[in-house]
């Protein structure tokens, strides 16, 4: 893509089309690390944010697994909150209206533990006044087939995003797990199956334990990675995706500061989620932010469109990518 040098003194323009939405800067933050909205109104002007992603949402209420429920890596930490949540009706009453009156595009993430939970939840959410998007988290256990992850399987992570798509009218995002073999595999699925964009990565599954109580540091002994220990595999994820789909794919894991939000930007991600370091720097989305802003200011870019997905790989290793593809690593 061509960059369009920006004019002297004047202000990039960081607004993106992202499918059907457009929103102000590439920036969101990501489910699960950010509560409601509400719980960092002290910290950040939540409508500069591109969207609020609230933390995922059931059916019924959930109180989360048993503590210890987190625990810290050398660089990142892992948790295994067990998605609790208030549940729908309680996010409809006393969250959203907050939320509604914030002018900045609310996703609100669901997840279930059969198809016709997610179907359900898309239906109580489908009329519901101020959401821009569902954002359909596929790590979950699908009780019906023995708790085999939804995301690890094409057709059962179709199945889901097709049920979700007849139950609702709103824009679909879905978030994909990089705890598979083929990612990209499960990115054409879903795409396949009516959704508008992609979100990636959720989580690495990973466990730690303590040399002196001889136990799980967790209570649930598993739990998810999160923290710059992953970005590079999520930078990888998210790059293979792009290359595989033609729609959105908003670039998740580990990005700490300015320029790893760029980086996900440079390889084809239309917009980034931040998680993990708002609990580190609260305020950390407004800076990322304006680095993205100081970053095209000094590179002379009119906007952040013009800088989306020019990464160039014909430097260096011609035959990189060649070589990737061949044995299966980009399959």
């Amino acid at each position: 893509m061509d960059q369009t040098t920006a004019p002297s003194g004047v202000a990039p323009d960081l607004s993106v089309q992202l499918g059907p939405l457009r929103l102000r800067n590439p920036v969101m933050v990501a489910s699960g690390t950010f509560g409601y909205g509400e719980e960092y109104a002290d910290f950040v002007d939540l409508p500069q944010l591109g969207a609020v992603v609230v933390k995922g949402l059931s059916l019924a209420p959930r109180p989360g697994n048993p503590p210890p429920r987190l625990a810290e890596t050398a660089a990142g930490m892992i948790n295994a909150i067990g998605l609790e949540n208030v549940g729908v009706q309680a996010f409809l009453q006393s969250k959203l209206p907050y939320l509604v009156n914030l002018r900045v595009p609310v996703i609100v993430n669901i997840f279930g533990n059969t198809i016709e939970e997610y179907a359900e939840l898309a239906s109580c959410l489908n009329d519901a006044p101020g959401l821009a998007a569902l954002e359909i988290n596929i790590s979950c256990p699908n009780v019906k087939k023995g708790g085999m992850v939804f995301g690890t399987d094409p057709a059962m992570a179709a199945s889901v995003v097709e049920a979700v798509r007849k139950a609702t009218s709103l824009p679909l995002i879905t978030k994909l797990s990089p705890n598979v073999t083929h990612i990209a595999t499960i990115a054409k699925a879903a795409v396949d199956a009516g959704s508008d964009m992609l979100s990636c990565i959720n989580t690495v599954a990973a466990m730690a334990v303590d040399v002196f109580s001889r136990r799980p540091k967790l209570g649930n002994i598993f739990g998810g990675l999160s923290g710059p220990a992953i970005k590079p595999i999520a930078l990888r994820c998210a790059y293979e995706v792009v290359r595989a789909v033609h729609c959105p794919v908003i670039g998740i894991g580990g990005i700490m500061d300015t320029t790893d939000a760029l980086e996900f930007l440079l390889i084809g991600a239309r917009a980034v989620q931040i998680g993990t370091a708002n609990f580190v720097h609260p305020s950390v989305t407004l800076d990322v932010i304006d680095g993205i802003r100081r970053f095209l200011q000094v590179e002379q870019i009119a906007s952040v469109e013009d800088f989306i997905g020019t990464l160039d790989t014909r430097c260096l290793f011609p035959f990189a990518e060649e070589s990737c593809l061949t044995t299966g690593i980009l399959d």
